[in-house]
């Protein structure tokens, strides 16, 4: 009877922590509160930049990638309150970076903490390109990738039961495995998920950039000189995503619908 009990309880706790991804409606697992990926993000982020101090803003570089994250951010807002999301992105904080650094790589944390390396800028060549980069990993923030990371290597390591005890208990487990889906190691890069976040991160930022007035048929385009990049092995930010023909076929299929909310801009 207890035993029962207990996998009722737990049924209704999946239930509970399932919520919906915009633009995809894809039901994903989550289990800790943003507030608290958020909380995490804000150290680790803080203490990446403090051993990476970052370009000042009167760098071209930094000036192109803050303008790109507020102009995307601002339609990510738009978006999601527009489509009764509004709260999905409450105590966000966008804060976005750049490091002169050759890696070919960016990358962004819960709550809305971005960094570009000049490695992906150099691949990019243009704004709008980079604007293909931005609004794919602004999407993972607002997609929570990382609590959907989080919960799955969570729920895997030590079971639902253990849940309650692991958050409240031992901090220090919660804290790893955000280490862990933040891609936190031996060197900080990108979110390393699943190919199926990364299409939906795809997708979401199609939708974004193409809102942002950055023309979204640059995406195929992008994704093709990154292939062409990676010969041999391949760089960091392809290290776990799906092949380049597949990725390409996917961005043509759903450009028709981000064109729907392409208006160049006026500036």
């Amino acid at each position: 009877m207890k035993t029962r009990f207990i996998a009722i309880l737990l049924f209704g706790l999946l239930i509970y922590s399932c919520t919906k991804v915009p633009i995809t409606g894809r039901k994903q697992l989550k289990l800790f509160p943003e507030s608290q990926m958020i909380a995490m993000s804000l150290t680790a982020y803080q203490d990446y930049l403090n051993e990476n101090p970052p370009e000042s803003d009167s760098n071209a570089n930094t000036q192109m990638i803050k303008r790109l994250g507020e102009r995307i951010s601002t339609s990510v807002e738009k978006y999601l309150t527009d489509n009764g999301h509004a709260k999905r992105i409450e105590g966000f904080q966008w804060e976005f970076n750049y490091v002169d650094d050759p890696t070919v790589n960016a990358w962004a944390m819960p709550g809305g903490k971005v960094l570009f390396y000049q490695g992906i800028i150099d691949v990019a060549g243009s704004e709008d390109a980079l604007a293909v980069v931005m609004g794919h990993e602004v999407a993972h923030a607002v997609a929570y990738h990382g609590n959907e990371r989080m919960s799955t290597g969570l729920s895997a390591q030590l079971g639902l039961t253990a849940l309650n005890v692991a958050m409240s208990e031992n901090p220090t487990v919660t804290n790893q495995l955000f280490l862990q889906a933040a891609g936190v190691g031996t060197q900080l890069g990108m979110l390393k998920f699943s190919r199926n976040h990364e299409t939906e991160a795809d997708k979401m930022g199609l939708i974004f950039m193409a809102m942002a007035g950055y023309d979204p048929r640059e995406a195929p385009k992008f994704w093709e000189r990154m292939a062409a990049q990676s010969q041999g092995a391949p760089p960091e930010f392809l290290s776990t995503h799906p092949s380049h023909d597949r990725r390409v076929a996917d961005l043509e299929a759903f450009m028709p619908e981000a064109l729907k909310y392409y208006k160049p801009q006026q500036d």
